[in-house]
């Protein structure tokens, strides 16, 4: 009978002073034949920890709670003894606090049998991190101790010992226990804490989702990119990328950078301004302006100036100075910029620039067609341009003496300053110009206009939009005008936004294009400008995550070194010609410094069908290789009709589930149309004549289950299900060539059609096997929900609703293909009452199937409907295992193949495969390898079912083994071999000979040594130890929501199991002993995406798809989040500015060169008042002065801080030296002063004084 303890301070015996009383040693004597377990953990009323049990005999639990009471008699006559009640200074708390940290956290000792903590009933409650103290509590040590052999002394505070007895009887009393067998021996280290972790976000790739506006910084060659959710994503040079975000998530409308000087202006649709400092590795928000009565349209910083035009909707322009964000009196009202005869309001602000020659010239564009010329000094308007069309964009001539509009009908007016009649030239670009003078057709407008000029050529006027409404259906151009040629260049997404780059940031320059940035709703394009043609550039950056919807996602770490070299060379050969020849033209910034060397890959699968390779290495992201499955298959669909479900309409080739072996590059992808495709990796070119092919009926039917009776012995099981050549408790069942079959029922048919003409594979992935679920009396196969690959048993599983089949890839056979019933044998929990089998045809042809007389499913087999659309994430979301009636049958969610111990009390390790299911039951299946060699080409593989492992609460997650020192044991596999090689036996067979299991580099496991199964589910985890099959631990990790994903990863300071909730939470715990280490609410799970997507990696790293269109990488490891800032690149870095073109003589002479203004004198508090306190809000941002002081840490920061203190100690000395020869040089003149005195007075006598 089990005890459940919970301590807040460790009890142990100590010899008592001789200075005792005798009444005091009675019953210590007494208290010395009990047993103590010291538990470090939470205090009593605080948090609820880990419970410990001790199993006691029922003569010593009765002698205990004797001593307990008479204990309670004499609390108030006898004291604590010293080691009990003394020591709780401060000093001794953090010696003993030091003391504990340099421990082992847990010891479970030896020759007495101990009872394990139980939390079917805990629900952990979402917290964020712990504190440092809250660690310490949570970090449970157990030892058992004699009394009479090993005392202890420990410190502590003084408690009421019966509040801990009262404690320990009401936790006795509402905590079950499970015992482990006293057989056993568990001696468990667990090194990871809770101070080895910390949640933070590292890095995001991708293509900005949603973008809005674009900025480029000419000198500092640093792209900003703003989205419609407030994001903020800014670019270097490949591999130095930035994400911010801001916190109201309004849409970014403007950006404008201060050229050089390391900042940039956001204007958001809330009509709120932010100035970022762009000077530190995570830009900062310095300061906010919000406006509260008008709405913000434009924004425009000249080039050097501090000094920001922010037009409104209204049609005013207000004046900001950038460095205090503060507001100027100085105001142009829009009543004032347009004629006085006129009524009608001009419209918002759609335009705001100065002259290029003169800074005091402000040309104002409104909406309605209206263009004013204003004169910031005499602050009125000199010119005033109108046009019949509302006008989209201006851009100037860089002599300011002309500037060009476009128009909503799709023309181009260019005005000179000083004419204010009509436009000296009209253009519509793509409009048809009629025979007879007419005005041409409108077209559609003209959204950005840019008018850019070369020292020695024509001028280009570059544009987006204008396309005549005629070209139905044509994609969306950018149209460049040089001199008398103009191309118009085809994009694949509508255009957002472009900018031209120019060697200049000096406006009244000439501006030298050389390039134009494109951006599109998804993509971003460079375009050449110096090249003929005008070729694009080859993007460097990850931003075609996208470029077909990601299905799925699979995240490894620290991965063999050569796998990246090996990918890149192949995925290099992939890549298109006609890219510009030049380099990328978006330089700016430097790469991180961090110590981060292991490599790690990234795995996307895509809609359709093709699989992407990323490098991942030290938090950057680069495209490796390109696998397109789809070529396996032929593009018409074998079954037009029938042959297609829901979710295989839009994308019959969908990649849904992805296993791989980075040791051996053996690659396995499962597709939304039931079919597995097993690829090798190969550096030479092949072309296969045959695709290898086998055909699996999987189809079985059922009538609803029964809730199982109780704990897990279940009644018992009717089976209709006939299995010729296989039974549960049988193993070699006979396999058969497959061949395709033609059935005018619908029957036997596979949703695709893999292609019968010889296939051309290029180096890298090369199609080894396709399996395919065929359709059963008009029945279309259920999708798979679960897939696993081994590499050294050359052998593949996959499993959906109704069973699972195992694959042998080296024989192209099916070994196993079992109902998910029939794996229970007798032993099933559940009474399933099968339906009589309908009589279906027998397959046409070998069709490989073992279960050819098998019942088909009563419901029909469709592929997921709008629940399961959204892809790949059809586990069962059940509440508990009882809820069966929901359950039409009992998926496959997981597997695991292992060397370990295939049935109870077994002796020695045998491959094996484990099976996890929707409700919660694990499964254990024998493997009977051939011995390596020819043997194993020949000889059938043996798969015998031993058995139910154990059930918890919710589908199975995760399943994985550790050895008997608890470190996890990786699975078998061979190293990777060149298939194409013809090489002689001996030498292919060296290098197929499988690697023995290894459980870690330094230790080998012994055969007689036991393993611990670590199992997680949607709900709790579950400890097993191996061969007994005990549970040794038990965690309820939740009660009200569910796992989405769960790992157990190695990180560099041990094993933990960590886990993604669907309430947002993501929690580690540790291993074997389950015990909480991190709790973090993280993020709700806003949409399937997320689900579908989030996957942890070993060593602390995890990411997710966050947008349609992004990776969002994060890290739960202390190191990554200490090390990230050193891992992060520079954005901003020390640029000289370019001279300002040089005037020359004559226009110096005569006045022709560009006007400067005194901005300050003209906007500044003195010459314009202050500006009305309603109008805006001025908000200082946490990236301030004040914040930096308190946030600058690092070696730079104390380099600058240790410069700074040297600097004014050297100055103070410099002042001290001074000020010392000033006194001697005064002490001096006194001494002199004084002596000629004496002098002078020295032969006086004293009446001539």
């Amino acid at each position: 009978m089990g005890l459940s303890l919970r301590l807040s301070a460790c009890l142990s015996l100590h010899r008592h002073n001789a200075a005792a009383s005798q009444h005091h040693k009675h019953h210590q004597a007494q208290w010395s034949k009990t047993y103590y377990v010291c538990v470090r953990g939470s205090e009593i009323g605080g948090r609820e920890g880990e419970r410990e049990a001790l199993s006691l005999g029922a003569d010593e639990r009765r002698k205990r709670q004797q001593q307990q009471q008479h204990h309670h008699h004499h609390r108030h006559c006898a004291a604590f003894p010293p080691w009990l009640s003394g020591a709780h200074s401060p000093r001794g708390e953090g010696r003993e606090a030091e003391k504990r940290r340099s421990e082992p956290p847990r010891r479970i000792g030896a020759q007495h049998s101990t009872a394990q903590h139980s939390t079917d009933s805990e629900q952990i409650t979402p917290t964020h991190q712990p504190s440092q103290q809250q660690q310490q509590q949570q970090q449970p040590v157990i030892q058992i101790l004699h009394a009479k052999k090993r005392p202890v002394r420990l410190k502590m505070k003084k408690f009421n010992i019966r509040k801990v007895l009262d404690g320990l009887k009401e936790v006795s009393s509402s905590t079950p226990s499970v015992q482990v067998g006293p057989q056993e021996n568990h001696l468990i280290q667990e090194t990871i804490q809770s101070d080895h972790f910390q949640l933070c976000k590292t890095v995001r790739h991708g293509f900005p989702y949603q973008p809005s506006s674009m900025a480029f910084d000419p000198v500092q060659k640093i792209l900003a990119i703003g989205t419609q959710s407030g994001a903020l994503r800014l670019f270097g040079r490949p591999g130095v990328e930035c994400y911010c975000q801001h916190e109201s998530g309004a849409a970014v409308i403007q950006l404008q950078f201060l050229i050089n000087e390391g900042a940039l202006v956001s204007a958001l649709a809330d009509d709120s301004v932010h100035l970022w400092n762009l000077r530190q590795k995570r830009p900062a928000i310095l300061h906010s302006l919000k406006f509260n009565r008008e709405r913000i349209t434009f924004c425009h910083l000249p080039f050097q100036s501090k000094w920001l035009y922010i037009g409104t909707e209204r049609g005013n322009i207000h004046i900001v100075n950038v460095e205090s964000f503060t507001l100027s009196g100085y105001v142009i009202m829009w009543n004032k910029a347009i004629e006085l005869s006129s009524k009608a309001h001009p419209g918002p602000v759609v335009h705001i620039s100065d002259n290029p020659m003169d800074e005091g010239k402000l040309i104002i564009g409104f909406e309605s067609g209206i263009v004013v010329l204003w004169d910031l000094k005499s602050k009125k308007a000199d010119y005033r341009y109108t046009y019949d069309e509302a006008i989209h964009s201006v851009a100037w001539h860089h002599e300011g003496k002309q500037f060009i509009c476009s128009h909503s009908d799709g023309t181009l007016t260019i005005w000179n300053v000083r004419g204010q009649g009509k436009p000296i030239q009209t253009i519509t670009p793509h409009g048809k110009q009629p025979k007879d003078g007419k005005k041409p057709e409108p077209c559609k407008p003209i959204l950005k206009v840019e008018y850019k000029t070369t020292r020695n050529g024509e001028p280009f006027i570059i544009l987006s939009g204008g396309l005549s409404y005629d070209t139905v259906g044509r994609r969306p151009c950018l149209t460049v005008m040089h001199g008398k040629s103009t191309a118009v260049l085809e994009m694949d997404y509508p255009i957002v936004d472009f900018l031209t780059l120019c060697e200049t940031p000096y406006p009244n320059d000439f501006q030298e294009p050389y390039a134009v940035v494109v951006l599109l709703e998804k993509d971003l394009v460079v375009i050449d400008l110096a090249q003929n043609g005008y070729p694009i550039f080859e993007n460097p950056y990850p931003l075609t995550i996208h470029e077909s919807p990601v299905t799925c996602c699979e995240y490894f770490a620290d991965c063999p070194v050569d796998l990246i070299p090996a990918l890149y060379s192949v995925g290099s050969r992939q890549k298109r010609q006609g890219y510009s020849k030049k380099e990328w033209p978006i330089s700016g910034g430097n790469w991180g410094q961090g110590t981060q060397s292991y490599p790690e890959i990234i795995i996307t699968g895509h809609a359709d069908g093709t699989v992407k390779f990323w490098d991942a290495s030290a938090i950057m992201l680069q495209v490796l290789y390109k696998l397109k499955t789809a070529k396996v298959f032929d593009r018409n669909r074998s079954k037009e009709d029938k042959g297609s479900t829901d979710a295989s309409d839009e994308d019959p080739f969908a990649i849904q589930i992805m296993a791989w072996c980075p040791e051996s590059r053996m690659l396995c992808v499962a597709g939304v149309s039931a079919n597995v495709i097993i690829y090798r990796f190969s550096k030479l070119e092949v072309t296969t004549e045959v695709v290898q092919l086998l055909e699996v009926r999987m189809q079985y039917e059922l009538n609803d289950i029964e809730s199982p009776d109780g704990g897990g012995g279940g009644g018992e099981q009717t089976s209709a299900l006939p299995t010729p050549g296989a039974s549960p408790q049988t193993s070699g069942p006979p396999s058969h060539p497959s061949t395709s079959s033609n059935n005018s029922d619908g029957g036997n048919m596979p949703c695709l059609k893999v292609r019968s003409t010889p296939l051309k594979q290029s180096p890298g992935y090369q199609v080894d096997l396709v399996v395919q679920l065929v359709w059963v009396s008009g029945e279309p196969p259920q999708q798979i929900t679960s897939l696993a690959l081994n590499s050294s048993y050359g052998l593949v599983v996959f499993g959906n609703s109704n069973g699972l089949a195992v694959v042998d890839y080296v024989q192209k056979t099916v070994v196993l293909n079992l109902g998910t019933v029939e794996l229970y044998g007798s032993n099933d929990p559940y009474q399933r009452q099968p339906r009589s089998p309908r009589k279906t045809r027998q397959p046409s042809g070998g069709l490989c199937d073992i279960n050819e007389g098998s019942a088909t499913s009563e419901d029909r087999c469709k592929s997921p409907t709008s629940d399961h659309r959204d892809n790949s994430f059809s586990r069962s979301r059940s509440s508990s295992v009882t809820s069966i009636d929901k359950e039409a049958r009992e998926a496959i969610s997981s597997f695991h193949f292992s060397d370990t111990f295939a049935r109870k009390g077994d002796s020695t390790l045998t491959p094996c495969l484990y099976v996890g299911t929707s409700l919660g039951t694990v499964l254990a299946l024998a493997l009977t390898m051939p011995p390596a060699g020819e043997q194993r080409q020949l000889q059938p593989v043996i798969i015998s079912p031993t058995g139910m492992l154990v059930r918890l609460k919710g589908s199975i997650m995760r399943m994985a083994f550790l050895d008997s020192a608890g470190s996890l044991l990786p699975p078998a596999f061979e190293p990777w071999y060149e298939p194409n090689v013809t090489a002689d036996g001996e030498e292919r067979e060296k290098v197929r000979k499988r690697r023995p299991v290894s459980v870690s580099p330094s230790t080998s496991q012994d055969l007689n040594e036991s393993q611990y199964a670590v199992v997680c589910s949607e709900k709790q985890a579950k400890v097993m130890s191996l061969p007994s099959q005990t549970c040794i631990y038990k965690h309820s990790i939740t009660e009200t929501s569910f796992i989405l994903r769960a790992d157990v990863v190695q990180m560099s300071q041990g094993v933990c199991v960590a886990c993604f909730c669907a309430n947002g939470h993501i929690m580690t715990l540790s291993v074997p002993g389950l015990r909480p280490l991190m709790d973090v609410n993280y993020l709700p799970l806003t949409d399937m995406r997320i689900a579908r997507t989030f996957c942890f990696t070993n060593l602390g790293q995890a990411m997710y798809l966050c947008s349609p269109t992004e990776i969002q990488r994060i890290t739960y490891s202390q190191d990554i989040c200490e090390n990230l800032q050193e891992m992060l690149g520079e954005l901003f870095t020390p640029v000289e500015t370019p001279e300002a073109p040089n005037r020359g003589f004559f226009k110096g002479l005569f006045g022709g060169g560009a006007q400067s203004l005194d901005r300050e004198e003209l906007f500044g508090e003195i010459a314009s008042g202050k500006a009305s306190r309603s109008l805006a809000q001025h908000i200082p941002g946490p990236g301030g002065i004040e914040g930096m002081k308190g946030a600058a840490s690092g070696v730079v920061g104390d380099l600058a801080r240790a410069r700074i203190a040297l600097d004014e100690r050297g100055q103070k000395l410099g002042e001290l030296e001074e000020r010392t020869a000033a006194m001697m040089a005064s002490a001096d003149s006194f001494s002199k002063h004084a002596h000629e005195m004496m002098l002078k007075c020295k032969d006086k006598k004293w009446y001539q004084f």
